[in-house]
């Protein structure tokens, strides 16, 4: 997988990747004993839990050390690496969830800036789950990220997400795929956290965490919950719920003005003219969106994960 080499090449989880290598050219070059190999390997493993224990001893004083060990033995996929799900990853790597798959299929745009983290100079034009892993490297060099270049799609669940996971973060913004997602997930009982549409709004006093059936004020998962009940059968009433977690804001949509639109429009033309190399991506089809908000939907959905698996832990 393009992964490994980019742990290597970064030095990610060292003792890992490159142990067997790294010793042998080491014995080559200094003739080393058995027991000089055991030291080092004493060393560095002792290095190692001093550096874990310096980065991630504030999880263990508030969830506690066994949930820190599950964080650590966790795998979550986080499908959609945008304005919601790349601050998602983040708030996972800075609680050191030990493997974490990143899913998409898009690239870092300027457009992405006032509400993605890895959306920075140098990154423009690079893949979501790429930037985001070398991110992720610098945080939490003892993290396992496996990147899935690509869009997950019905026909593809089995081989992207068949193996199981100990959560997934669902942040797809497409109807079809978060309901065909969705059902797949509870047909398995695969553990999932669903988020809603995070554009159009300025509160994010306003986010909350509810079954799928009783979200309000999103259009996005009202349009999946219809899908979830036409589609795949899921209860009606008012009061039947889904059984699947959501993030979602019961703030009154704020929807873009046409001049708005306008500026956006010959923004596009710009991008596209000729001496123009930047990839803009620029469109007024959606909401407009605050950092302040979208980033808040994914420490909210990092969040509920979290403390699932704190409880799991005991």
């Amino acid at each position: 997988m393009r992964i490994d080499a980019f742990r290597q090449n970064t030095g990610c989880v060292l003792y890992v990747c490159i142990s067997a290598p790294f010793v042998f050219c080491l014995f080559n070059e200094s003739i080393m004993s058995t027991t000089a190999h055991s030291d080092l390997t004493t060393s560095l493993d002792g290095n190692e839990t001093a550096d874990r224990a310096r980065r991630f001893g504030g999880i263990a004083r508030l969830y506690g050390a066994p949930a820190l060990a599950a964080f650590e033995g966790a795998h979550v996929a986080v499908i959609g690496i945008g304005g919601v799900g790349s601050w998602v990853a983040e708030a996972l790597a800075r609680s050191a969830v030990g493997t974490l798959t990143l899913i998409d299929l898009d690239n870092v745009a300027e457009s992405n800036t006032n509400r993605q983290i890895h959306a920075l100079d140098g990154n423009y034009g690079k893949p979501k789950v790429e930037a985001m892993a070398e991110r992720i490297a610098a945080i939490n060099p003892f993290c396992d990220v496996r990147l899935v270049e690509d869009f997950v799609e019905p026909d593809n669940f089995a081989a992207t997400l068949g193996d199981g996971f100990d959560y997934v973060i669902d942040a797809i913004d497409s109807v079809r795929t978060k309901t065909a997602l969705i059902a797949w997930c509870v047909e398995r009982k695969q553990p999932l956290i669903t988020i809603g549409g995070a554009g159009g709004q300025l509160d994010p006093t306003r986010i909350r965490i509810d079954d799928l059936a009783l979200t309000i004020q999103d259009p996005l998962l009202s349009k999946v919950r219809g899908q979830l009940r036409k589609q795949h059968g899921f209860p009606r009433g008012p009061k039947a719920k889904f059984k699947v977690s959501a993030v979602y804001s019961d703030e009154p949509l704020i929807y873009p003005e046409a001049a708005v639109c306008d500026m956006d429009e010959q923004a596009e033309h710009v991008s596209t003219s000729p001496g123009h190399t930047g990839p803009v991506g620029l469109n007024c089809a959606g909401f407009g969106s605050s950092v302040c908000v979208t980033a808040s939907f994914g420490f909210a959905a990092a969040a509920h994960v979290l403390r699932a698996l704190a409880r799991q832990a005991g």
